[in-house]
């Protein structure tokens, strides 16, 4: 039986760990074979790290499932030693056990019953404490030590005294006297195949919080130890056929490579404005100074360097630098003009400083809803939130002390040195470029009819087509680890060995995979590296990688094939997801049928099935199974005690049960200690009196009675067949079947889910249902909606959060919302974005990908800022008309703007371009910065000087300082 109990986010998980062992330790009386229950936690720590595989060394020829102790005593025990494991599963493994194997002529001679024998074996197996004595100087702890350790031991236990006085004629009986014993095997669960080799199999999972990349260092360490020592002792190999931490080094690989070109290429933009190797050296220290200074402030904080967090830091690579440009080139620009070097950068840095204040506090101040959201997907988001964050407050650091400090001593010398080296073509066009924008704002700013006219149809342009070509919502991206890994349900009431022959038709299907080389042919499935199964009697697991890590998920449609073959089968086989929790993965939606009554419930749940595998059909790669069987398909052999015979015979219903019991699995008497280990002491019929056979033989199996008759189970209870339930689920304490579905890879999950409500659940309510009867939906479904709802709040936050730092830093509360009009043209940017790159790689609106929508809230307004500021200055400190103010600063800011945009850009592009393990998880927020960024950049000098011209009036200002008419050539 397995209990799981779900909490909030944000909970102390130790307290209530704590609280869930002390209400658990209150329950007694478990039965005899029954184990106390452990406690795990799960969730998306509870997948494995790692995967080992254990097979025989040629040449030797012990069955491999008869080194289960071994592996369980050994490899088990020294895999869990290592720092950061959790638990060690162990797979296809039997364990030795003393057989006491009962001879039922013998026990009706001697007149002993099976129930007998058992409580007879449990009185002798005692290690007692029985008090202490004291003598002299000493206590003496006593102690009563009986336990059977020994075959001689056992055999010689005496079930019946037969001493003088007792009445009884048979004399003293042993258990030699009535049955064999002998060391055996225990009847395996599971089948276990590597690549068409019996095997046995070992996967670890790692402690709630525990580094992986640490913990796998242990692990193969471990691993290693093992293979020279004890394996190699026993003629055992072992082979660990996946590692989590592949997928994560590749991951960081790549996230820190992209940082690298991410970097060069924002340099290589500077130097092409710039055409100065001093200014651009100067603005490229604020990269490795505002990053390394990052990874120190997030240490500082608690927080881990992972992948989410380096791409968060891989993002901020050109916004870093934003604030920096922004200073240079004010005090590039100064020096043009002939200020002497230590003037030029005190007034540049004065001059803007307050504009990129408020651009790096709207910056950062957006993430604040992300940081106290209390949702899975909110973890995520916060590591993000944080790199992002600190990065952008410590280049705001470096912009106002580095940069000018640097600019004073590196953009010294005459005023002939700092001319740019000339490039004629670009030099045409950024002046052709420059006129047109000078020229649009002249017109805008002079005619207000114009000016409404543009940023009207703009504006609703935007917004129109964001509304029209916006993916639909997926929860969290899968990942794109090197591993396939499926569940299969047979029918209900399949033996192992029906099972297993599935198995091994998925594993023919594979054989050829396994044994060509990759070719790397996009039209034939590509080569496996490794290939297992885990054959159970109710189920089976396998597992896959490929060569090509890039082609693994090509693999799902080789192995799906054979899965359906068996009719009633049901599976699911997918690329292993990074955050979704069982075996359908991030994507899976759970249609919960609940209530009272089991058979209105399955007839619920049919009914629901039927309409999924019309809506969601199989061969357009929807999977599905339910949890558990639709039907009462279990088959039993159910035993019902005829009273009157019981009495009659002189036993009762409880020692026909364990008779019963005995001849079919055995029943477990005690654990023993033999030698260093401990084993069960099992009873169990003779082979050719138990199970295997045929269920009538159940009807015949003997039953002794005190009085010395055999009789048949047949003649004391009625035997008959029929079906129940293969396991019993309860939801919120109603009887639940869930009804699993992972949508195909081409299905968006908000079209899956409205689907589910409007063709599935719909149809059923309409068509009327059990009033006790209550369908529910959860798994992905329940989370997506969640996280969605949270996010448009939060986005709405953000904009407020925005507008009101502005508000108070401007004292205005009309230009702040001069400034956030680039916020829709942003958002039609970040559409464009996912729209272009679906082109190439489809990339769906999963949950990252629509928080890159509440980071260009936070930065694309800093272009609007850069205006808004700069004409507030001309107009209050220099005295101009409010045309002339817009236009100036339009004039001025024309280069940073687009200076920084572009390095911000090039930045990123590394992140959606390059693909890799990890790149799934934010090249879709890439794409809607890098989008929203790319528009907002131009879209800004469009709109924003005919809106500033709305909505400014003429301000009393002092006479206007004499101003040089110097200019930068290319302007």
């Amino acid at each position: 039986a397995r209990i799981t109990l779900e909490f909030a986010v944000g909970t102390d998980m130790d307290r209530a760990l704590l609280l869930v062992a002390n209400r658990l330790d209150r329950v007694s009386g478990y039965p005899d074979e029954a184990d106390e229950p452990t406690i795990d936690t799960s969730g998306s720590d509870d997948n494995p790290i790692a995967w080992f595989i254990l097979q025989r060394a040629p040449g030797i020829t012990t069955e491999i499932s008869y080194y289960g102790d071994f592996v369980d005593d050994v490899v088990q025990e020294r895999l869990e030693r290592v720092e950061g494991v959790a638990r060690v599963n162990v797979f296809g493994g039997v364990g030795r056990e003393l057989q006491v194997i009962i001879d039922p002529t013998e026990l009706a001679r001697f007149r002993l019953t099976v129930p007998e024998v058992i409580a007879r074996l449990r009185a002798e197996s005692i290690s007692l404490s029985a008090g202490d004595v004291d003598e002299g100087k000493r206590r003496y702890v006593v102690r009563a030590e009986g336990e059977l350790n020994t075959v001689e031991e056992v055999r010689e236990v005496v079930l019946r005294s037969g001493a003088a006085g007792t009445g009884d004629d048979l004399g003293r009986v042993y258990v030699r006297d009535v049955a064999e014993v002998r060391f055996g095997y225990k009847e395996a669960t599971a089948r276990i195949r590597q690549k068409g080799e019996p095997s046995l199999a070992v996967n670890a999972v790692r402690a709630s919080g525990a580094n992986v990349i640490e913990t796998m260092e242990g692990l193969r360490a471990a691993v290693e130890e093992l293979r020279q020592g004890p394996l190699a002792a026993e003629g055992l190999t072992i082979e660990q056929v996946y590692d989590e931490t592949v997928y994560i080094d590749s991951a960081i690989d790549l996230v820190i490579g992209n940082i690298w070109v991410g970097g060069l290429l924002a340099a290589a933009v500077l130097m092409a404005f710039l055409r100065s190797p001093r200014a651009t050296l100067v603005i490229s220290l604020a990269i490795p100074v505002s990053i390394v200074a990052s990874f120190v402030a997030m240490a500082a904080m608690g927080r881990t360097l992972n992948v989410i967090s380096l791409a968060g830091i891989a993002f901020a690579v050109g916004m870093v630098v934003d604030a920096a440009i922004v200073v240079l080139e004010n005090i590039y620009r100064l020096r043009q003009e002939g200020r002497p070097p230590r003037e030029a950068a005190y007034e540049g840095a004065r001059q803007v400083w307050g504009a990129i204040l408020v651009s790096a506090l709207t910056t950062v101040l957006v993430f604040l809803p992300i940081l106290v959201m209390e949702l899975e997907a909110g973890q995520l988001f916060r590591d993000l939130a944080v790199a992002i964050s600190v990065s952008v407050v410590l280049s705001l650091v470096v912009a106002i002390t580095v940069i000018p400090a640097l600019s004073s001593r590196l953009l010294g010398g005459g005023q002939t040195s700092l001319k740019p080296v000339p490039l004629p073509v670009v030099d045409h066009l950024a002046r052709a470029f420059a006129w047109l924008i000078r020229g649009y704002a002249w017109l805008t700013v002079k005619s207000r009819l114009l000016g409404t006219l543009v940023v009207t149809s703009v504006t609703a342009f935007a917004l129109w087509g964001a509304a029209t070509y916006l993916p639909k919502l997926e929860y969290l991206p899968e990942g794109n680890r090197n591993l396939v890994f499926g569940v299969i349900l047979p029918p209900p009431g399949y033996n192992l060995d029906t099972t297993l022959s599935i198995a091994e038709r998925i594993e023919a299907a594979a054989r050829p995979l396994w044994s060509k080389e990759e070719t790397g042919d996009p039209n034939t499935p590509p080569a496996m590296e490794y290939f297992f199964f885990v054959a159970l009697r109710s189920t089976t697991f396998l597992g896959g990688s490929a060569v090509d890590p890039s082609r693994v998920q090509e693999l799902i449609p080789a192995l799906s094939g054979p899965i359906f073959a068996e009719p009633g089968t049901f599976g699911f086989i997918n690329q292993r997801s990074l955050f979704g929790r069982g075996i359908g993965g991030g994507r899976a939606i759970e249609l919960n049928v609940s209530g009272q009554d089991l058979e209105e419930i399955l007839g619920v749940a049919q009914r629901a099935a039927g309409r999924i595998a019309q809506v969601f059909p199989r061969q357009a790669g929807n999977q599905f199974r339910p949890q558990p069987g639709l039907e009462l398909g279990a088959p039993e052999v159910r035993l019902e005690p005829d009273r009157v015979r019981l009495a009659d015979a002189g036993i009762g219903a409880r020692s026909l049960a364990e008779t019963v019991d005995a001849y079919n699995d055995g029943v477990r008497i005690d654990q023993i200690t033999v030698g260093a280990e401990r084993i069960d002491l099992t009873l169990k019929g003779a082979p050719s009196d138990m199970a295997g056979q045929r269920t009538q033989d159940v009807g015949s199996y003997p039953v002794v009675t005190p009085s010395g008759r055999i009789v048949p189970v047949s003649a004391l209870a009625d035997v008959r067949l029929t079906a129940g339930p293969t396991e019993i689920r309860h939801r919120e304490r109603l009887r639940t079947v869930t009804l699993e579905v992972r949508p195909a890879s081409d299905l968006p999950l908000e079209t899956a889910l409205d689907l589910m409500r409007t063709q599935v659940m719909q149809p059923l309510l309409d068509e009327g249902v059990p009033p006790e009867v209550r369908m529910t939906l959860s798994g992905a479904a329940d989370q997506l909606t969640q996280t969605w709802n949270a996010l448009q709040i939060n986005l709405l936050l953000a904009l407020v959060i925005v507008f009101l730092v502005m508000a108070v830093l401007f004292e205005s509360f009309v230009l702040p919302l001069v400034i956030l009009i680039s916020v829709p043209v942003a958002g039609a940017g970040g559409v464009a974005g996912l729209v272009v790159l679906n082109q190439f790689q489809p990339q769906s609106l999963d949950m990252l990908t629509l928080l890159g929508f509440v980071i260009l809230i936070g930065i694309v307004v800093n272009n609007a800022i850069l205006l808004v500021h700069q004409t507030l200055y001309h107009l209050r400190e220099e005295g101009l008309s409010v045309d002339d103010a817009i236009l100036e600063a339009t004039r001025n800011r024309i280069r940073p703007i687009f200076m920084s945009t572009l390095t911000s850009v090039f930045g990123m592009l590394p992140l959606v371009v390059f693909p890799g393990a990890g790149s799934e998880l934010y090249r879709g927020l890439g794409s809607v910065v890098v989008g929203g960024l790319s528009l907002s950049a131009l879209l800004t000098l469009l709109l924003v000087p005919p809106l500033l011209r709305l909505t400014l009036s003429p301000i009393e200002a002092p006479a206007p300082r004499r101003r040089s008419g110097l200019r930068h050539p290319a302007e």
